[in-house]
């Protein structure tokens, strides 16, 4: 039987294979052919650059861009995508521009509050409750879409092994 193809992007630190990653492998291989991509490569942003404020500027100065066009040169096909914080942001920017998502899940993508128009897919969004920059309710309500909240965790709550186990089981 042949699986469906799920994306994962990293977050803004990307790696290799960082360990919070293979979390969600080891949750999802046995459903999905996985391809994990780190943005950083995608947005053709230096591996040895590893200052939030500085990855965080290369990606808005021309990094997202650049790596919604290299994800849109490299898959063709239909597919799910799960990304993390910028990840998700853009797996959205993509999917608008004709990446062919079926279902997005995005994590911790504040950036998100910024949009206005949303993809032709199933979403499913999931924020931590602390988090500063999580998209107003108002966002949510104009865009007709519902999240779910982690209580009382931050930003990076991904990164925690039982957070991974909800969300892949949220979606399997």
């Amino acid at each position: 039987m042949v699986k469906p193809k799920l994306l994962i992007l990293s977050d803004l630190f990307g790696g290799e294979n960082p360990d919070w990653i293979q979390y969600y492998i080891d949750e999802l291989q046995s459903k999905f052919d996985i391809q994990y991509y780190d943005v950083r490569e995608l947005a053709n942003i230096s591996l040895e650059c590893i200052i939030e404020s500085d990855l965080h500027n290369q990606f808005l100065n021309g990094g997202i861009e650049k790596a919604v066009k290299n994800l849109l040169k490299i898959e063709k096909e239909e597919t799910l995508v799960l990304g993390f914080s910028i990840g998700g942001f853009i797996a959205w920017k993509a999917a608008l521009k004709g990446l062919k998502v079926s279902h997005l899940i995005a994590v911790s993508s504040t950036r998100l509050r910024f949009e206005t128009e949303v993809p032709n897919c199933k979403i499913n969004l999931y924020f931590g409750q602390k988090d500063v920059n999580v998209p107003n309710t108002e966002w949510f309500s104009d865009l007709n879409i519902s999240s779910h909240f982690f209580e009382n965790q931050g930003h990076q709550f991904y990164l925690q092994k039982e957070n991974a186990f909800i969300i892949c089981n949220n979606f399997l």
